[in-house]
């Protein structure tokens, strides 16, 4: 399949269309001037874009949940609860795994046993089977704005259905929603069918309704260098912006480390920024989120608040325009509502009460600069092996190790590169595998681990990785031998 960064002409996108909304039924309900007519009509108060530029100009945090449920009427009832009684400035339809795997069937049964047996029988919202009528039910329900989360590698159906059925921001990218999710996907299948999502993202933008894309940051969720989620994040919005999206959110998933997981926020706007107007992306507004810990969590309640209040001190200081917050039934299983909602009541006041402090200091200085040095050498390097055209490029960049995400289950992911934490807690390479890092940066992070070494007495080896990744679920954030 040959690909390239370059806008997808119209008449090739029509054909497409065609073809994607006879995918399932409920595909012969979009339509596309009625749908945007329908966004036109709606209140300001639930476009997700101007919600985050608002927070954005007055140094906000927004806080958001994940959650979804099948069937229609018991997923409003949750919204509605996480809004009033959650306090959450923005809400999700998290998508159901059927669906990301585009299982239409079995979707539709799973709302049949759903309803049947009076308890959910599926882990989300299937947008799809309820078409556009029943998605514009849920976005009426709530007073603040809606954003698709998924995880799915084709995209193109959930997007028409529910960008029709008015919500107004979308998660996901070629890249973010193949390598932590697929195994056998080849990257130029999910490049391409992002383009089409993204396509009609800049459709909507030209027709006077803006929408917001949001690459998804954590991507494998632990361990992951801050550099390699930036390299990610920036690319999947250079391939957006090509196809016209103009609302972009860089997403990265909090590491532990206070100093770095700060930095990392910084430098992501930042570099983000760099890299679109550098290749003449200029009219392209660009926010962040940061996601809390996506790791392993405590089963006691009282210690899961405790992670749960870090990551939102972390979102907090670093001035993210908003947080994805976890729960403190992570370890067990999907939560209650309640639970749902007190997750973000503490974030809330955590947030609250940082809200006009800043940290300043050498130290997070240091790792914006190691951080901004790391992602422009895997970015710049996947413009390289594209000859100038980024989309070929982390195609060629993945397969080659250039762009390696750690502990990814996709086959066509290198996974040479090796994480683990030095001794205070930022994460640090171990293996750099293939990475392009000049040698004062691998230098720099071999110095950092072997630093750990000698306090543990102990050699630096996988095993550090290994003992790394339970760590916070053991009441620590490095894995240290004694404990």
């Amino acid at each position: 399949m040959e690909i390239q960064n370059k806008r997808i002409p119209q008449a090739e996108f029509e054909a497409l269309r065609q073809e994607v909304l006879a995918q399932w039924p409920t595909g012969k309900d979009v339509n596309l001037e009625e749908a945007i007519a329908y966004h036109k009509a709606m209140p300001e108060s639930r476009s997700f874009a101007k919600k985050l530029l608002a927070a954005k100009r007055e140094g906000r945090t927004l806080i958001q949940p994940r959650a979804g449920v099948p069937v229609v009427e018991e997923h409003i009832k949750l919204m509605k609860y996480l809004e009033e009684y959650g306090e959450a400035d923005l809400l999700p339809s998290t998508i159901d795994s059927y669906t990301r795997q585009n299982r239409y069937e079995e979707a539709e049964n799973g709302i049949a046993e759903s309803i049947r047996l009076g308890r959910a029988m599926m882990n989300g919202f299937p947008a799809v089977n309820h078409g556009v009528a029943k998605c514009r039910q849920v976005i009426e329900s709530v007073n603040v704005p809606m954003q698709v989360r998924h995880g799915t590698p084709d995209a193109r159906l959930l997007t028409e259905i529910t960008f029709a059925g008015g919500f107004t921001s979308y998660e996901g990218g070629g890249i973010s929603y193949n390598l932590p999710y697929c195994k056998n996907v080849p990257m130029e299948r999910t490049i391409r069918d992002w383009q089409y999502v993204d396509r009609l993202t800049g459709l909507y933008e030209e027709m006077g309704v803006s929408i917001n894309r949001e690459p998804y940051g954590p991507l494998t969720g632990t361990l992951v260098p801050p550099c390699i989620s930036h390299a990610a994040a920036i690319i999947e919005a250079l391939l957006a912006a090509e196809q016209g999206v103009k609302n972009i959110t860089v997403g990265y998933g909090q590491c532990g480390n206070l100093r770095q997981d700060v930095a990392a926020i910084r430098t992501l706007e930042e570099l983000t920024d760099e890299y679109l107007k550098k290749y003449g992306y200029n009219d392209v507004e660009v926010t962040t989120v940061l996601h809390q810990w996506m790791g392993g969590f405590p089963a006691d309640e009282a210690k899961a608040f405790g992670v749960i209040s870090m990551g939102s001190l972390i979102a907090a200081l670093s001035k993210a325009t908003k947080v994805i917050v976890k729960t403190p039934h992570e370890a067990v299983g999907i939560p209650t509502m309640e639970a749902n909602a007190e997750g973000l009541r503490c974030t809330k006041q955590v947030v609250n009460m940082l809200s006009d402090q800043v940290l300043a200091s050498d130290k997070v200085e240091l790792e914006k600069e190691i951080i901004r040095q790391e992602t422009r050498c895997i970015v710049d390097k996947c413009f390289e092996l594209g000859n100038g055209d980024i989309a070929v490029g982390v195609c060629r960049a993945v397969e080659a190790g250039v762009l390696d995400v750690p502990f990814a289950p996709c086959r066509y992911n290198a996974g040479l590169m090796l994480p683990c934490r030095d001794n205070e807690g930022a994460i640090r390479i171990l293996n750099p595998g293939n990475l392009p890092f000049t040698k004062d940066l691998k230098d720099f992070h071999a110095s950092k681990i072997e630093e750990r070494a000698k306090f543990e007495n102990r050699k630096a080896s996988f095993q550090m990785v290994i003992d790394d990744v339970y760590a916070i679920g053991k009441g620590r954030l490095v894995g240290r031998p004694r404990y």
